[in-house]
């Protein structure tokens, strides 16, 4: 079955291309059936190749993405050419054509950022760790910051994170006054809405105009790989380039 996306629907001027993969489609099988592009989840080392080459061949991809080793940092690389060992980092911009910047996440916040004159993209994986520890800030300053624009790709939904009081507090420290982006179910828990929290980093930063954040990837598995629903899974991929 041929793979299937989401592309963004946001301003972003001509000449900048993004998408956001779904599950179905590809060649993993099991727990991970479907179009896995995660490397590092347990899949077989095949059918994640077969799954990135089919992502390449599918979307016409100008190079092979600038993988990262996600590590729930708030580190931003700067993409180039994809030889070599994946950088240690959660974010990646570039301001050369053909070069691909790309998060893989499954719950956790993929964020794609552009400027209005389509000169540097970016990708971000914020799950809440990232959040917290300002991975949209330190994108946003390493894209030099200006008039730039940012789509929130599929995530965990807010009726669906439950948190305790650590995150929760968390926040409130990195953030200030973001209580409304919890809702109290008890003493100890509390439902976090991340795409609220991920608009509140974002407009610290001086970025306003945001787009997408309308999934739920927890209650929808006939299109999204959840980590907190399945636990062993897959991952989707979060592209943006300049052509």
């Amino acid at each position: 079955m041929n793979p299937a996306w989401i592309e963004p629907d946001w301003p972003a001027p001509p000449g900048v291309r993004a998408y956001s993969t779904l599950r179905t489609g590809g060649l993993s099988q099991d727990v991970y059936a479907g179009f896995n592009i995660g490397i590092h989840v347990g899949d077989k080392p095949s059918c994640v190749i077969a799954n990135r080459r089919l992502l390449r061949e599918h979307l016409a991809l100008p190079a092979e993405p600038f993988w990262l080793n996600q590590v729930h940092g708030n580190t931003v690389a700067q993409a180039k050419d994809a030889n070599g060992p994946p950088p240690e980092a959660d974010a990646a911009f570039s301001e050369e054509a053909g070069v691909i910047c790309v998060a893989i996440t499954a719950d956790c916040l993929p964020v794609l950022l552009c400027d209005r004159g389509g000169q540097c993209v970016a990708a971000a994986h914020a799950g809440w760790r990232g959040l917290v520890g300002g991975v949209l800030e330190a994108t946003v300053q390493a894209m030099g910051g200006g008039d730039l624009l940012a789509w929130l790709g599929p995530a965990i939904g807010p009726r669906s994170f439950e948190v305790g009081p650590p995150v929760r507090q968390a926040f409130l420290e990195s953030l200030g006054d973001c209580e409304n982006a919890f809702r109290q179910i008890d003493d100890n828990h509390w439902l976090a809405d991340l795409y609220a929290l991920a608009r509140l980093a974002l407009a610290r930063a001086g970025v306003t105009e945001v787009y997408g954040g309308g999934h739920c990837t927890y209650a929808d598995p006939q299109r999204f790989f959840s980590y907190r629903r399945d636990g062993q899974t897959g991952r989707m991929a979060t592209l943006i380039w300049r052509e």
